[in-house]
């Protein structure tokens, strides 16, 4: 940031030279420049030099004259703020540029553009929304048109309206944005899902199929799909739809287990499950899988046949949670001083494991236990995933 903060004053530094420079070549009975602005100018120069940015920046805003040679240098400059969290300041740079009768309809555009997206910052969101659909309405320029088209899904989108997001975004851009296009699919699961609260599964699945034809990697899609099978008793059918998750997106392998041993359970097919664990955990060895597959072996054959299972695949690969439900087997397999010893050694896993985290953002880094569809931080969807790993999955 201080390294684009100081780019932007001196462009604006450049722009009034510039203009001064060319207004001392002008005609001989043309007015001479404000003694005013060249002073302005050397003083904002003066504290520009002395590191003094935030002074620098008024006292450029104040000497720079608004006509058509400087528009982009006030655009940038209310930018400059916007981006600094001073929303409001840039709403009056550009508020104050739309009022000039001496702009051009693309500069007026441009411009709107630029208040929807401080009016955006500051959750005037109804101001923006108006902003917005006029210039959809009346621009006859393609970058403006998309760029409007983005910024009113993105509000849609906060405002949930799903519905309305999906229909600006429209198919040309969610073809050709691939994070538009995951966003997309987000959307249809949330309105499948406000479908499946409001017991209508038949519009609820319409929604999910869409979703997949948007995104056929949305492991959500399937993931609620299997739900509403299990709404209506179908677990086998669930059983397959959750079957293609590993395909789509392997890291997400841990969040079917739980419906995926209920469907079996369900069915009365432990052998079934057990078969199915050992599938996902030769194309997904995760500590989950060795888990869920030990547990279910140990409620059918015993403790050793499980240890057997976990000590085997920590053998392969280190896995600090499959390490504290080894421990804890053979917690309940031991007597006398080495239960006193293996409980020690548990109470260090199970608190090593209390203090990570289970999911992270692969776009910004944040982390939680719970798996969030959209990211709470940077607001991206289906970006969060099971951490992995020696710590992990």
């Amino acid at each position: 940031m201080p390294d684009a903060l100081l780019l932007t004053i001196l462009v604006a530094a450049v722009a009034i030279g510039w203009w001064l420079g060319r207004r001392e070549r002008s005609k001989p009975n043309d007015p001479a420049p404000p003694q005013g602005l060249a002073r302005d100018y050397f003083v904002g120069l003066n504290y520009l030099l002395n590191d003094q940015q935030d002074r620098a920046i008024e006292t450029f805003v104040g000497a720079l004259q608004v006509n058509s040679e400087t528009i982009d240098t006030h655009i940038t400059l209310g930018n400059l703020f916007r981006s600094r969290g001073e929303a409001d300041r840039a709403m009056k740079i550009h508020q104050n540029l739309l009022a000039r009768p001496s702009l051009t309809p693309v500069q007026g555009e441009r411009v709107q553009l630029e208040l929807a997206r401080d009016f955006l910052s500051l959750g005037l969101l109804d101001r923006a929304e108006r902003l917005l659909k006029g210039l959809l309405r009346d621009t006859h320029d393609d970058g403006l048109r998309r760029s409007a088209r983005r910024l009113l899904t993105d509000l849609f989108e906060r405002e949930g309206e799903w519905s309305e997001a999906f229909k600006v975004a429209n198919p040309q851009l969610i073809r050709e944005d691939r994070q538009l296009r995951r966003a997309a699919a987000h959307w249809l699961c949330q309105l499948a899902e406000e479908e499946r609260a409001n017991a209508t599964p038949v519009l609820a699945r319409r929604h999910l199929k869409q979703a997949l034809n948007v995104d056929p990697r949305c492991v959500r899609a399937n993931l609620l799909l299997a739900s509403l099978e299990h709404d209506t008793g179908h677990y086998r059918q669930e059983i397959t739809l959750l079957s293609r998750i590993p395909a789509q997106d392997a890291a997400f392998t841990p969040t079917l287990l739980e419906p995926l041993s209920n469907a079996y359970r369900l069915l009365d097919d432990e052998d079934g499950l057990i078969r199915h664990l050992h599938d996902l955990l030769e194309e997904t060895p995760y500590t989950s899988v060795i888990i869920q597959l030990a547990e279910t072996i140990r409620h059918r054959q015993g403790i050793e046949p499980a240890i057997a299972l976990v000590s085997e695949q920590l053998n392969r690969e280190a896995s600090l949670g499959a390490l504290d439900y080894l421990i804890d087997l053979y917690h309940q397999h031991s007597h006398g001083e080495a239960l006193e010893q293996l409980a020690l050694l548990k109470r260090h896993t199970a608190d090593l494991l209390g203090k990570l985290p289970r999911h992270r953002c692969r776009r910004c880094g944040f982390t939680g236990d719970q798996l969030h569809w959209q990211c709470p931080r940077c607001r991206s969807w289906g970006t969060t995933r099971p951490i992995t790993g020696i710590e992990g999955e």
